[in-house]
């Protein structure tokens, strides 16, 4: 019989830490109180996911952060159940009273006024085009947006208004929306990076689980490719140790799939995310944890996390100027005959008696 510790599959953490706002945590050790049966209860209990409506005021965010193309970005949903361990978002879940562990993958927040808040913004008529980003925290086309469809009625609402918007995701499941990207894309409107850290399916599997194989993301960029809607890739993150040997057979294959460029992050382990990384990687691959976690350290200037400018995507130090060089070297050997476009921000249409005629 499986006890209450027992590892949690399909989720990336294992762990609920403190949260930081929290002054007091009241702790039970179930094991010593409930018998098998009721133990195992708790553990299916604990892998179902809650979906939460929420209504917030607003949905666009201004994005003040200098090394972050882009001044704007929207978020369907919070809390995220792709379950990726690294996730620098995971700790924003603790301003809602929720752990950045097991509780950012299991309570998602939903925004169903999302799409209406987006129309209200664009009829404004102050409002000035810009590019918007989907999401920037949390993946737009995550599980519950296959029941929700937020995603999709924005997409939808960005076209009526001719709004140019970037879409960032690991989840094939945007390949649902070609039909609207495609439109998007027509008029220079839209640009899709895909999260891609691994071939490895094995490894995919138990780092972020409920991702997309990396078979469907390629699959997924060479039908949105056919469909000239720009893709972009980012390897990431690059975690020493774990997946910095593929760097060129990563670019070899987003390339061969359609992929117009590709960049990379490397991974830094801010607050919260520094323990539930450790623990993960413990569990996983206790061969590699000590030489993982010090590679880390070195490119952070001795900690796992960074937060300057400019410098915390990066990193510093001969690791990370090696994995520089080969990501230059792959963009030579890949790309060098590829051109990411611009998006169009001179169409955009915020009068509403003329954009509802565009459905």
């Amino acid at each position: 019989m499986e006890s209450i510790n027992t590892y949690l599959k399909g989720r990336g953490a294992q762990i609920n830490p403190h949260n930081c706002f929290n002054q007091q945590e009241m702790v039970v050790d179930v094991n010593d109180i409930l018998d098998e049966e009721e133990q195992l209860e708790i553990l299916q209990q604990k892998q179902n996911t809650k979906y939460i409506e929420v209504f917030p005021k607003s949905i666009i965010n201004w994005v003040k952060s200098p090394d972050i193309p882009g001044l704007y970005s929207m978020n369907p949903y919070q809390g995220c159940e792709h379950g990726c361990t690294y996730c620098y978002a995971r700790p924003t879940h603790e301003y809602r009273g929720y752990s950045a562990g097991k509780e950012f993958e299991q309570n998602i927040l939903i925004k169903k006024n999302a799409p209406q808040l987006l129309r209200e913004c664009f009829e404004k008529p102050n409002w000035q085009s810009s590019s918007i980003m989907l999401s920037g925290n949390t993946d737009c086309y995550q599980p519950a947006e296959k029941k929700f469809q937020i995603t999709r009625e924005l997409l939808k609402v960005c076209l009526a208004f001719r709004h140019p918007v970037s879409i960032i995701t690991k989840n094939a499941l945007i390949a649902r929306d070609a039909d609207v990207l495609e439109q998007l894309a027509a008029l220079d409107l839209v640009h899709v990076t895909f999260s891609l850290s691994t071939l490895n399916e094995d490894l995919k599997r138990v780092m972020e689980p409920r991702t997309s194989t990396a078979k469907n993301v390629l699959k997924t960029i060479q039908l949105l490719s056919e469909k000239k809607i720009p893709i972009n890739v980012n390897v990431a993150p690059i975690i020493p140790s774990i997946n910095d040997s593929e760097i060129f057979d990563l670019a070899k294959a987003v390339s061969a799939a359609g992929a117009l460029s590709i960049h990379y992050i490397v991974v830094r382990l801010n607050d919260q995310v520094e323990f539930i990384f450790k623990d993960w990687l413990e569990r996983n691959f206790p061969d590699r944890y000590q030489k993982c976690i010090h590679q880390i350290e070195s490119v952070h200037g001795g900690s796992v996390s960074d937060k300057r400018t400019f410098v915390r995507m990066r990193g510093e130090g001969n690791w990370a100027e090696i994995i520089n060089k080969q990501f230059k070297l792959s963009q030579k050997k890949y790309f060098a005959d590829k051109n990411f476009p611009s998006l169009d921000t001179s169409i955009f249409i915020n009068d509403s008696r003329r954009q509802g005629k565009l459905f």
